[in-house]
């Protein structure tokens, strides 16, 4: 009577075959997750702006005051609002709001054509907003009518 002997395990070769395949694996994905990161955190920032953009329009029309977005640098803005009702609204002006887009979107830059001003009735000055980061931008418009959007 022969016995057959089964083998409990794996051998040096099939680990080292499995090893090399998950190396390989992760060479060619970094590249690809870092790509997709890069758009997110563009894509995180814009939607944080425009959400402060259109919470700024809505304290203009609630406090019926005017209300302003200055951008300080590359990735700081204030909320600010005319507390003197004098029409006009200075950066610092009333309360201030101050933001910074950098701890969580640390590689994200903000740029705009103007700072963005909302009317008591919800009305805007318009322009653009434009978040760059890695080689992706992204453009919020705000229109007239006091409406912002991503592009």
């Amino acid at each position: 009577m022969v016995i057959a002997r089964l083998s409990k395990g794996y051998t040096i070769i099939e680990l080292l075959t499995v090893v090399a395949l998950l190396a390989i694996l992760t060479t060619i994905s970094v590249p690809t997750f870092q790509a997709y990161a890069a758009r997110q955190r563009v894509n995180g920032a814009a939607r944080q702006v425009l959400t402060d953009l259109m919470a700024a329009r809505m304290k203009a029309v609630s406090m019926n005051r005017r209300v302003g977005i200055f951008l300080i640098n590359g990735h700081q803005y204030k909320i600010c609002d005319d507390a003197n009702n004098d029409g006009t609204v200075a950066n610092g002006e009333g309360t201030v709001i101050a933001k910074d887009i950098h701890p969580d979107y640390y590689d994200v830059a903000l740029s705009a054509n103007f700072n963005p001003l909302f009317y008591t009735n919800g009305t805007a000055r318009n322009g653009t907003v434009i978040i760059t980061g890695c080689s992706i931008s992204k453009n919020i418009t705000v229109s007239i009518a006091g409406r912002a959007t991503i592009n």
